[in-house]
This record gives C-alpha cells, sequence and structure tokens, in this order.
C-alpha cells in the first residue's frame, strides 16, 4: 500500500500540530516507487525552535506508526518550516514577515520592498531601499504574487524602523549568522519510518 494522500496526511496530523501551537502550513507527499515522501510544513508567530521540530517529528512518525495507511512502504518523514520560497498569502504570512525584503508582482508592476505594517487589507511597503526609504502602501487584494527575497547585507536603520522592526521571535535580515543558534528557520528534521 503506498503513502495515503495528502489529505489524510492532513487529518492525521493537524489537530497534533495545532496542539503544539503551530499553524499547518502544507503537507507535501511524494511517491518516488518504492521509498516516498511526506513533507509537513509547519511554522508559528515565534517561528520553530530546532529541538521542538525534532519532538514534533518524532510524535508524528509515531502516529503514523499507530494507523495502517502507510502499510509496509518504506518512506522518509520531513517536518520543517516553510522556507523564504513560500508565497506570501495569508495575513499570518505577512506578520511573521514583517522586516524582510520581498518581491512583489502587481498587475502591471513589478518591485522589490521591505514589508512594513499590515492594516486591515493595506500593507506597508518600504520602497527606495538605502538611499531614500520610504512607505509604499499597497492593497493586499492588488497584490498577485510576492515572496521573500535573500539578503547578504543588513538593511538600513532607517528602512526597519519605517516597516516596523521585525516580528517578534524572527531573526533580523541578514542576521542569521548572528542568530542565536536553535532556531529552526530552513531546518529540515527527517525521520525513517516503516509501519509494523
Amino acid at each position: 500500500m503506498p503513502v495515503p494522500s495528502k489529505e489524510r496526511v492532513t487529518e492525521l496530523v493537524s489537530g497534533l500540530v495545532q496542539s503544539h501551537g503551530y499553524d499547518l502550513e502544507d503537507v507535501v507527499v511524494t511517491l518516488a516507487g518504492k521509498h516516498s515522501a511526506v513533507r509537513v510544513i509547519v511554522d508559528s508567530d515565534a517561528g520553530l525552535e530546532l529541538d521542538a521540530v525534532a519532538a514534533l517529528s518524532r510524535e508524528i512518525s509515531a502516529v503514523f506508526d499507530d494507523v495502517s495507511d502507510f502499510g509496509e512502504s518504506p518512506y522518509t518523514l520531513e517536518v520543517t518550516s516553510p522556507g523564504i520560497e513560500r508565497p506570501l498569502t495569508l495575513e499570518r504570512h505577512w506578520h511573521r514577515a514583517r522586516g524582510r525584503l520581498a518581491r512583489f508582482e502587481l498587475e502591471h508592476e513589478t518591485f522589490d520592498g521591505r514589508i512594513g505594517r499590515l492594516d486591515e487589507r493595506t500593507l506597508d511597503v518600504v520602497v527606495g531601499a538605502k538611499s531614500a526609504p520610504s512607505v509604499r502602501k499597497v492593497e493586499l487584494g492588488d497584490i498577485r504574487h510576492a515572496v521573500v527575497q535573500v539578503e547578504f547585507s543588513k538593511p538600513s536603520a532607517r528602512e526597519m524602523e519605517l516597516a516596523g522592526g521585525v516580528a517578534d521571535g524572527r531573526v533580523a535580515p541578514a542576521d542569521s549568522a548572528d542568530s542565536v543558534s536553535g532556531t529552526a528557520e530552513g531546518v529540515e528534521e527527517e525521520v525513517e519510518g516503516l509501519d509494523k
């Protein structure tokens, strides 16, 4: 029997993920011959701690071991954060990404700007970067696609001030090398699984 569907995996893990204070962002089931992968993507306002992700991964693995859905098929379980490639679509994504640089695609325009405060359905976007930063108001409904960009240098203090800083519990842009160890942003916990 192959690995269960995305819907079944979501049904199995959603309550457990929520009981730990996380949002279930997505489930990806990849069938790859005899060895499949189940990727459970979670996040929270405070980010993820590596030890907490490892513990959650073990609990999800135990849930999978307790059901017959997985049969004898080997699979790899990955419990991870969304990473920066995730499109920003929900209100919580915007709050969590405050202070980060993003690429915005509107109907007739694409531009980079720093994510600022969200007020109702309007997002403050800091544009002009280091030369002359200013705030541009963008309606969420006008954003066709937005994704956080990788940064290699720190933003100016003025940019961060206009953006409203970084959301609590999140790593500051271009600060990942200086951040406190133990955060799980972009870290995956893998567990090999095989039902009895």
